[in-house]
């Protein structure tokens, strides 16, 4: 039963990854041959001085890898928010996206790294932008793997819970359907930025 739910958990991750970095096999060769951008790989770390170092030398704070990630988007997977900052303020794309529409504040949502979602919003991020796989938007997945702050960030600044993903699930169906009643409270309840 303990694996079960383990898989149960693991299987959206996979999914979100598989989906956003699918390739054809001419196009995976193609990556073989080409390395990851050193910054994309440095980013995904957290390492804040060799980033340091890159950027103050010149490099492209938003370069991209063979899956169209941006050293911004691994920080945002990852929750390293000193370096999603030092790479904001270097001039990342908050809205930059990869090759399945993914978003920095979609990956940030999805993890629960709710610091790091304020911090996207805060510097430009699309609240309501929806993946090409699944239609699915930050506050879609915020709600779908449980990410009780990130649901409240996003709420709070004013994310539309009533979008729908390709599927015609909105936030509040996948609350309901994974059983995470303080999400569904908070997507259901009148809005928590209104006096």
């Amino acid at each position: 039963i303990r694996l079960g739910l383990i898989l149960r958990r693991l299987i959206p991750w996979v999914l979100l990854v598989l989906t956003a970095c699918s390739e054809s096999p001419s196009e995976q060769t193609r990556m073989l041959e080409d390395l990851d951008p050193v910054l994309v790989n440095l980013a995904e770390r957290g390492d804040l001085p060799a980033i340091d170092s890159l950027l103050d030398a010149g490099a492209p704070p938003n370069v991209v890898d063979g899956c169209q990630w941006t050293p911004l988007m691994k920080t945002a997977l990852y929750g390293h928010f000193a370096t999603a900052r030092r790479l904001l303020d270097a001039g990342a794309d908050p809205n930059a996206e990869d090759q399945g529409g993914y978003t920095a504040l979609m990956l940030a949502a999805s993890r629960g790294h709710g610091d790091l979602v304020r911090l996207l919003i805060d510097r430009g991020a699309t609240l309501d932008r929806q993946e090409l796989s699944g239609g699915c938007t930050a506050l879609i997945w915020a709600a779908k793997e449980g990410r009780e702050a990130s649901v409240e960030i996003l709420l709070s600044q004013g994310a539309n819970r009533t979008l729908k993903g390709l599927d015609g699930r909105d936030a509040a169906d996948w609350a309901r359907e994974k059983d995470h009643d303080a999400i569904l409270l908070l997507l259901t309840s009148p809005r928590i930025d209104q006096p």
